[in-house]
């Protein structure tokens, strides 16, 4: 089982950048802890800032992943690419947020990826990745 986790612009920043909302810990630290608890599946992570870059990716692994966990960031609510790339590939995605963006500004209520994405998890901090590959997880084995 192979599993994918994709986060968006600014959140290379996580453990520095607003801890109040995201946190102290890095992803790079939570990874490991995936990696721990998920240990009968392959667990890949990408990070980019660059739209294109996370479009180009996504292609790239959108036809043999089992299942892609995807933070899309502020893309989120501007990117319709980012949008027509999930909607072109054949692996199952799912939409996470550690923030819950309907309790923010209210240009982060819309979500272009959603339509598209298998479904979202929203507001749980880092857990809705760990819920999301649950999810994934769950949806091949069982």
């Amino acid at each position: 089982m192979t599993f994918h986790i994709i986060n968006g612009p600014n959140l290379n920043l996580l453990g520095k950048r607003e801890p109040e909302i995201y946190g102290n810990s890095t992803f790079e630290d939570y990874f490991v802890t995936l990696q721990r608890d998920f240990k009968m599946c392959e667990l890949h992570y990408f990070q980019s800032n660059h739209e294109g870059a996370i479009i180009d990716h996504l292609h790239n692994i959108g036809f043999s992943s089992d299942g892609i966990v995807f933070n899309p960031g502020a893309y989120t609510h501007t990117s319709v690419a980012l949008a027509d790339a999930i909607a072109a590939i054949s692996s199952l995605v799912i939409e996470v947020h550690i923030s819950n963006t309907f309790a923010r500004e209210s240009f982060r209520h819309h979500s272009y990826v959603s339509p598209v994405a298998k479904g979202i998890i929203v507001g749980l901090g880092l857990d809705g990745y760990r819920l999301a590959l649950q999810y994934l997880y769950t949806k091949h084995y069982c």
